[in-house]
């Protein structure tokens, strides 16, 4: 399969790899998705397999950019579509209507998820909240005050120990204003026996969240993560072009969507600046992937070292290759806004996130930036779970049979002409209204906070 008429190279959609349409001389560049995914290091014979033997990245260090934009002609759709979502006290909009428990340092772990156990509540352990310095543990602080503030969150139970950095105190100066019958705090070093008392303020709170029941809302108030892991080498023919057209579809419908995975947009990141709707996030995007290559510098690593054996093995050769297929689950809308660690979502339409490409990392930061549901395209296949509905796409039609018990829908249709647009927004609205996902499902819900810091 040929993608784009400039491309001088064919998918094989048995494997995924790349061949080559014509002869590829040394040094020239190899096209996929009508851009240079790297070049050529060797002569290439027309048929020839191209891979990690026979082509090299072209990416380097920073790069000036010039804001030169191209817009798509999208546009907007008026509806009435409504979905059935909890509002909350602030106007807020939430899709589920759960307790959880967040922990302000991995010391009280256990304690959150036995009082889980008994209660039914969600705990999301992490191993951070202490020991931690400066800008490292201010990212903890703004994760955690991101899933504090969630609307998918009837009510919350702050853990704490009580001697960590961040302790609740600090925490709670952190947190700024919050409704007292919604969240609530916990120092378990302050009682006698934590998990008991856990257990009655949970259930307090449980019967706070009785108060909610679901009622129709606009369908521009739902808000989208943008994710790929276990990519292979239909995720940009398949999946990911099928989320972006969702991504594009809701967006004109007054919606929101965020996409992140910085280091996966390196080699195209040039298609989301073309459509910065100003200078001044056309300046943020440039700083975003900039400033995620100086962090790579700065740690001795070289910036195009991305792709995973299992991405390689899936067809995936350089990193350019993996974010011309990454990108595309940001459809065609402008981008309206770029949004940093802890970074609550406030604009309609498509942000960008800053984060790494790391699966637990990058659907934790999309949970705080206060998405409802994240659309999870991946290739190889994982059960990994955020705090917020997963929805697994597979890129083909074997993963989504052979692990169906974690493939939510199967993208591979689309090789055969059926866009699936329609179908994946009812399933979307379905979720929205509590169709459990598969890691819903399952009990998958992690979290992982990013951190680029000193540990005491």
């Amino acid at each position: 399969m040929q993608i784009n008429r400039l491309d001088n190279v064919e998918v094989n959609l048995e494997s995924g790899h790349k061949h080559a349409l014509r002869d590829i001389a040394a040094g020239e560049n190899i096209i996929k998705y009508g851009n240079p995914i790297g070049h050529a290091i060797c002569d290439i014979k027309a048929g020839e397999h191209v891979h990690t033997h026979n082509m090299k990245t072209n990416l380097s260090g920073n790069l000036e950019y010039v804001y030169e934009p191209r817009f798509h002609d999208i546009p907007e759709e008026r509806t009435e579509r409504t979905f059935l979502g909890y509002v909350r006290e602030n106007g807020e909009v939430g899709i589920r209507n759960d307790v959880w428990i967040v922990n302000t340092v991995g010391c009280v772990n256990k304690v959150s998820e036995r009082i889980a156990e008994a209660t039914g509540a969600l705990a999301f352990p992490h191993p951070f909240g202490c020991s931690q310095l400066g800008d490292d543990q201010k990212i903890t602080q703004t994760i955690l005050k991101g899933m504090v503030r969630h609307p998918n969150a009837a009510g919350v139970l702050v853990l704490g120990l009580g001697c960590e950095n961040n302790n609740i105190e600090l925490f709670k100066e952190f947190l700024g204003e919050y409704n007292p019958k919604r969240v609530r705090f916990l120092n378990t070093q302050d009682v006698e026996d934590d998990v008991a008392e856990g257990i009655r303020i949970v259930r307090e709170l449980q019967e706070y969240a009785k108060g909610f029941e679901r009622q129709a809302v606009p369908v521009s108030k739902l808000k989208l993560g943008l994710k790929c892991g276990g990519s292979d080498g239909y995720s940009g023919i398949t999946a990911n072009p099928l989320v972006g057209r969702l991504s594009d579809k809701l967006i004109a419908m007054g919606g929101s969507c965020v996409l992140t995975e910085v280091p996966e947009m390196f080699g195209a990141e040039h298609l989301l600046m073309q459509r910065c709707e100003s200078r001044e996030v056309f300046d943020k995007t440039v700083s975003l992937i900039n400033n995620f290559k100086d962090y790579y510098t700065r740690h001795g690593q070289v910036i195009y070292e991305n792709p995973s054996p299992g991405n390689k093995k899936g067809g995936i050769t350089t990193l350019e290759e993996k974010s011309l297929g990454c990108v595309q689950k940001g459809g065609l809308s402008k981008v309206v806004d770029v949004l940093d660690y802890g970074d609550t979502l406030t604009k309609c339409g498509l942000s960008l996130l800053n984060g790494p490409g790391n699966d637990i990392v990058a659907i934790t930061n999309l949970m705080a930036a206060g998405v409802h549901i994240i659309l999870f395209t991946t290739g190889r296949g994982t059960p990994v779970g955020s705090a917020v509905p997963t929805v697994k796409i597979a890129t083909n039609h074997s993963l989504a049979q052979r692990k169906s018990g974690w493939i939510d829908f199967d993208a591979s249709p689309t090789l055969d002409g059926n866009p699936l647009t329609d179908e994946l927004f009812e399933y979307v609205i379905e979720v929205a209204e509590g169709r459990q996902t598969r890691n819903e499902e399952n009990g998958y819900r992690e979290i992982s906070i990013f951190k680029d810091g000193v540990t005491l």
